[in-house]
C-alpha cells in the first residue's frame, strides 16, 4: 500500500473530515464526508458557487483534520480539477451524490491534494509523517 493510499484509507474510515480554509484574516472549518482516490491522488469535492471555493481560489492552502482512533491533520494545497472522468468516478462511487452534483458530477468542484504534509498523532504525541 502506498503512503497516499494509507492516507486516503483513514479519512475513509473516519467517514468525516474537517476541511479549514481562510477568508481574508478568518479561519473557516467545515465537515465534509465526499472524498475520491483517483488516479494514486486524493481527492475532496465542494459543491459549486460555495463560500469554500470562493475561499480555495482565493487562497489554495487549507488543512484536513479526522479522527478515528488517531488523529490525522493534513498541511495542503487544493488544486482543482473539473475534468469529467473525476467527477463521474466520484459520483460512480458516492451515487447518492447524483441527483445533486449530475450524472457525471459536473455540478462539484473537484480537488485533490497537493504539496501535503500529514500527520498521525496518538494522543498528543506524533506517530508519523507522510509527505505526498
Amino acid at each position: 500500500m502506498s503512503d497516499v493510499q494509507k492516507v486516503y484509507d483513514f479519512l475513509e474510515k473516519a467517514k468525516t473530515f474537517y476541511l479549514a480554509t481562510v477568508e481574508g484574516d478568518q479561519p473557516r472549518v467545515r465537515p465534509y464526508g465526499a472524498m475520491l482516490f483517483f488516479e494514486g491522488k486524493i481527492y475532496i469535492m465542494a459543491f459549486g458557487k460555495t463560500n469554500a471555493t470562493r475561499q480555495i481560489a482565493a487562497n489554495a492552502k487549507a488543512e484536513i483534520c479526522a479522527f478515528k482512533g488517531q488523529t490525522l491533520r493534513i498541511e495542503c494545497r487544493l488544486v482543482e480539477d473539473n475534468r469529467p472522468e473525476v467527477g463521474k468516478a466520484l459520483v460512480d462511487k458516492m451515487p447518492v451524490l447524483k441527483p445533486a452534483l449530475g450524472e457525471n458530477g459536473e455540478n462539484a468542484v473537484m480537488y485533490y491534494l497537493s504539496d501535503a504534509k500529514a500527520d498521525f498523532f496518538q494522543m498528543m504525541e506524533l506517530v508519523e509523517t507522510i509527505k505526498f
